[in-house]
């Protein structure tokens, strides 16, 4: 007889309270940040010993590469539904934006400040190449023939971030400067610093979109 892939109660009952505990963790994050993020407190939360949640999770890293994991997963599928749609860099730059908007708090998991002691594992990285290469590929599909700059020159050999992507230099270049000044505006947007300037942050992002690819008036 063949064995079933349906889980069992027990590995349901472990699912229902490992996704019990992230979302105490989520909760925590938003009122106090990463850094204070604590399992003894969650616990607490639930009703139950601190020895109890580490038959969940070994320690408060491990917990947090799991956030981290299902934030990059999220962005990282939603991009890629986007992607192979054949959306262009704007559109992708729309769906990350909406991604940000939706929960701030999951996107400074893993765009804002490093947690202090924390060091996420290699995997993590994998996650968050597949958004670059989406990227790329959109890059190298609107502007294949990017102009060439001294920093594009450098990017040729200094390519580590791009994955195994074979984008060449210039696209490279003009990807780079797209995701960090998307970021830049997102950050600021999210973190409220265009509150009282009086203007809308959301025209602002299509500004900088706009200039981005070239299509500033």
């Amino acid at each position: 007889m063949a064995k079933s892939d349906a889980a069992t109660p027990r590995e349901r009952y472990r699912a229902q309270v490992r996704a019990e505990i992230k979302q105490h963790a989520w909760e925590q994050i938003a009122t106090a940040g990463a850094s204070a993020l604590s399992l003894n407190a969650i616990a607490k939360r639930m009703g139950v010993s601190g020895p109890a949640l580490y038959r969940y999770f070994a320690g408060r890293d491990e917990l947090i590469t799991e956030l981290i994991r299902d934030a990059y997963r999220s962005l990282a599928d939603a991009v890629h539904a986007a992607a192979v749609t054949g959306a262009d860099p704007a559109a992708l730059a729309h769906v990350l934006r909406d991604w940000a908007l939706a929960d701030p708090h999951r996107y400074f998991l893993i765009y804002g400040t490093p947690v202090p002691g924390y060091r996420a594992p290699d995997e993590i990285t994998g996650i968050s190449q597949e958004i670059m290469a989406d990227l790329l590929t959109a890059w190298t599909a609107f502007e294949p023939d990017a102009p060439a700059s001294p920093f594009a020159a450098h990017l040729a050999d200094h390519r580590d971030w791009a994955g195994d992507h074979p984008a060449p230099p210039g696209v490279l270049r003009r990807a780079l400067a797209f995701w960090t000044r998307l970021h830049g505006v997102l950050s600021l947007e999210l973190a409220g610093h265009f509150t009282g300037m009086g203007f809308d942050p959301a025209l602002l992002f299509q500004a900088e979109l706009d200039g981005l690819v070239g299509c500033e008036g």
